[in-house]
């Protein structure tokens, strides 16, 4: 399989970026390929640093980078020669050479703007949505979406985006029937807005879904749901929430222990890093944007190289297990169930 990595997306790109393409390497079998798409002469360096020669590796040239923090759609359009376009280019089923998945750790916006421009849509998805996983204490992965794609979706998306996240969980993680929760600012009916309480009544006219109705911010972690679904300013405001509060808890508790009680601390300290390992984001790589004709992950900007390599091997896990076909069946099953509910423009 073929998987095109944007080398210049990040906070640490490019060099973080092409390392963590180099330690993925040995996961891929000989007839793999990573796509490196950037400036060439940027790659090269790096890999001549790193003295790494592998014909599993090849080179995109672009002139082009679209900055964090620039308009996705204006920058899609306009820097036609970007990293991001080119790449859902060779996404795309019309490419000459087609890449079986795309990895960015770039502008979250463009990621999404491109890869539905070119790559387009799965036969029946509306709006496509980041999916992310994330431990939670008391039981396995949790996945939650969308975390940042659709900040004002209607309730038939967040409808797909449960729909599409429990065959997530059930083909990629491994849960045999998923339960899936709806996050809202309390538990009983009726709480909420019209857009929850939409999406409520049509999740719970959904044959097959194992659907728990409302949950709230404070049970995210308690191992009670394996799909949480919201909309996107919410998910990505929830989302690095919790990253900062994990990340300060950890430093927090690690400092009280070593000023009052040094030895112990020193005894603990393999214990805190093995606790921090499994609730660190990095070792999830990045998150499918489910919904698009193709396997696409966005990573986070901040991505270590441990980050890309699990991302890739990641993608090598969607593309193996036909994710996507099983999302055009599970949409295909209940598309009666939101006949009704007007079509988005």
């Amino acid at each position: 399989m073929r998987i095109a990595v944007d080398v210049m997306g990040g906070d640490h790109a490019p060099d973080a970026i092409i390392r963590g393409c180099i330690g993925a390497l040995p996961s891929l079998t000989a007839d793999d390929r990573l796509v490196l798409v950037g400036n060439q002469r940027d790659i090269e360096e790096v890999l001549t640093e790193q003295r790494v020669s592998d014909p599993r590796l090849e080179i995109v040239h672009t002139s082009e980078v679209i900055g964090m923090d620039e308009a996705p759609v204006d920058a899609v359009r306009g820097k036609r020669d970007s990293s991001i376009v080119r790449m859902m280019q060779l996404g795309s089923v019309k490419a000459e050479v087609r890449c079986d998945a795309v990895l960015s750790a770039g502008n979250t916006g463009a990621c999404v703007s491109a890869a539905t421009m070119h790559m387009k849509r799965l036969p029946g998805v509306h709006r496509p949505g980041i999916a992310v996983t994330f431990p939670s204490f008391a039981a396995g992965p949790v996945v939650l979406s969308d975390a940042g794609a659709n900040p004002e979706p209607r309730p038939t998306h967040l409808w797909q985006y449960a729909l599409m996240s429990e065959t997530f969980a059930r083909v990629v993680l491994g849960i045999e029937h998923p339960r899936v929760g709806q996050l809202n600012i309390g538990s009983e009916e009726g709480k909420g807005t019209d857009l929850i309480n939409d999406t409520h009544n049509l999740l719970k006219k959904t044959p097959g879904m194992n659907y728990i109705g409302y949950i709230e911010g404070r049970e995210l972690f308690d191992g009670g749901v394996d799909v949480i679904v919201t909309d996107g300013f919410t998910g990505n405001s929830v989302l690095k929430l919790a990253e900062g509060l994990a990340r300060s808890l950890f430093k927090a508790i690690a400092h009280e222990v070593f000023t009052l009680a040094p030895d112990l601390g020193f005894q603990l300290e393999p214990i805190f890093k093995e606790i921090y390992r499994k609730n660190d984001y990095h070792e999830y790589g990045g998150a499918p944007l489910l919904g698009v004709n193709g396997v696409c992950v966005i990573a986070h900007g901040s991505s270590e190289s441990r980050t890309i390599a699990a991302a890739i091997r990641n993608s090598r896990a969607y593309l193996i297990g036909h994710l996507n076909d099983a999302i055009v069946k599970r949409l295909a099953e209940v598309e009666h169930v939101a006949r009704h509910v007007p079509e988005p423009a």
